[in-house]
């Protein structure tokens, strides 16, 4: 009996190793996450023994790092659902191989972000009051139901475009194991690729990506309206809105950059994931960022210039007080930074910094490195210079020698990453999603601390919000469980649609033009 053909193609046949082959760093790294998690699951014990005595959360600071992760959660669950269904609707080519990692990002990132207000209720059985006796009028009623919503629809918006690909594992693990058979059949719902079949999916895709806009835009509204609706130092603004949905998708198209950078390596996708969608991927950052930038700009500016008495205390923490550390790093290091290295690395003159002696990687680095060693060991070797070195005197030096140092490194590194576009890339995800997090952390605990009626008679520490260990393992165990879905998630159905990437395939090549060729007409030139 003659054999069958193989259906699949080289690269193909790449990306479905993926979902059996699984060598010893695959498994270390979901140990690794189930111990996290555990951990995590040991601290949520605590805190439902003890109560939320055992979290930094008082009379004073109701909201905290569990809602901080909410909303951060949140926010990086919009680029899936919404980047793809703008990205669909305007026919973007390019986006086929990665509109499924960041559906996948929407999927993980709710799942973690739904639970955090269980956690930080206390008591998950409260979730009940709110359904049995919430109020119209309670924004939290209405985040509940946005994101209940949201979650279904995106889950919909990821599954629906998977049917092809489920109905081709199907066929192609019909000898494989048990569970994989199952599943595939049942997901697969009876698909054998006809016309017909063909021309329903392709309407039902896009009456959900039009559907999907609007639900993603609401959530994240209806999450800003939270604070928004509360008269509080802060929050007391009518920008919330668009100001949370554009800080949610640059954080959110940060995290596919990361996404897409992990499984390129991991699962060997260079032939699917190329520099040229890096930089496409970077554009948008970019463009998110500086929309992100204005609003933060006209969010601040505007109680600033007024300076109202209620306010000052808020606003003096935020700007050059307690918080000035955590905010001004949310703007440069989460912002502007990566902006720049999503930018100047591709400048014709970036290569020639190598000439300038100061400007050489391997010695400033070197330099840089020493000093900081000596900085810290100085004191523990000679007691007598300990006004001189130490953690103490790093933390005090002046903002300008701190910038100084920065605006160094940073040109001293621009070679190497106009050598390496996509780790420039990486770095500046990174960046932006550390300083997404912490902006939600400077949004809350900031506004807390300074009411407009001060905080007075408290108990010893209870004015002053810090973090417990209960609410930095449970925080480590969502990110571990956000990841550990994400990853499993790979292993089970293809990161990259195959059916979709097939007909990108067989499309016609486009003309070149003077911009551009194949693939690359909407490329901005490079500088």
């Amino acid at each position: 009996m003659p054999r069958r053909p193989d259906p699949f193609s080289p690269r193909e046949r790449v990306l479905l190793a993926s979902l059996t082959t699984a060598g010893p760093g695959f498994s270390a790294l979901v140990g690794a996450l189930l111990a996290v998690i555990a951990w995590g699951i040991i601290a949520y014990t605590v805190q439902l023994r003890y109560g939320l005595g055992v979290t930094g959360l008082r009379d004073n600071f109701m909201w905290g790092v569990y809602i901080t992760n909410f909303v951060f959660f949140i926010g990086v669950s919009h680029v899936g659902a919404l980047m793809s269904a703008i990205l669909r609707i305007t026919g973007a080519e390019w986006r086929r191989p990665i509109t499924r990692m960041a559906e996948a990002i929407t999927f993980a990132s709710l799942l973690m972000g739904a639970l955090m207000p269980f956690v930080d209720m206390g008591r998950p059985d409260r979730i009940l009051n709110l359904l049995l006796h919430g109020r119209l009028q309670s924004p939290v009623l209405w985040d509940i139901l946005s994101i209940g919503t949201y979650l279904t629809g995106s889950t919909l918006f990821l599954y629906v475009p998977m049917i092809p690909d489920i109905a081709l594992l199907r066929d192609r693990f019909a000898a494989g194991p048990a569970w994989r058979r199952r599943l595939y059949t049942v997901l697969a719902v009876g698909w054998k690729g006809t016309e017909a079949q063909r021309h329903h999916l392709e309407r039902i895709m896009g009456v959900m990506a039009v559907l999907i806009i609007p639900i993603a835009v609401s959530v994240h509204t209806v999450v800003s309206w939270i604070f928004g609706m509360t008269l509080r130092a802060g929050w007391n603004s009518t920008i919330f809105g668009p100001y949370f949905v554009s800080g949610a998708l640059f954080s959110g198209a940060a995290a596919v950059v990361t996404a897409m950078a992990a499984f390129r390596w991991a699962y060997h996708l260079e032939d699917y994931i190329t520099e040229v969608h890096f930089r496409r991927m970077g554009y948008l950052v970019i463009a998110l960022g500086m929309i992100y930038a204005y609003f933060t700009f006209a969010e601040y500016l505007t109680p600033a210039y007024k300076m109202a008495a209620s306010e000052r205390g808020y606003l003096n923490a935020v700007f050059s007080g307690q918080f000035a550390r955590l905010f001004w790093f949310t703007q440069v290091g989460g912002v502007l930074l990566p902006v720049l290295l999503l930018t100047v690395p591709r400048v014709g003159w970036v290569p020639r910094l190598t000439r300038v002696p100061v400007l050489r990687p391997v010695p400033t680095l070197a330099t840089i490195a020493t000093s900081l060693l000596v900085l810290l060991l100085l004191p523990a070797v000679l007691p007598r210079t300990a006004a001189f070195g130490g953690f103490a005197l790093i933390r005090q030096l002046p903002a300008w020698i701190i910038a100084a140092l920065g605006a160094w490194l940073f040109l001293t590194l621009l070679p190497l990453f106009h050598q390496r576009p996509i780790a420039a890339a990486v770095v500046a995800s990174l960046l932006v999603n550390v300083g997404a997090w912490l902006k939600r952390f400077v949004i809350i605990v900031p506004t807390l601390q300074y009411p407009f009626l001060p905080i007075q008679r408290a108990p010893a520490g209870w004015a002053i919000y810090r973090p417990t260990w209960v609410e930095w393992s449970i925080t480590a165990g969502a990110l571990a469980g956000f990841v550990l879905v994400y990853l499993l998630f790979s292993k089970v159905f293809p990161i990259v649609s195959i059916w979709e990437t097939r007909e990108e395939g067989h499309r016609p090549a486009p003309a070149s033009s003077a911009v551009g060729t194949h693939g690359e007409a909407a490329d901005a030139p490079v500088l």
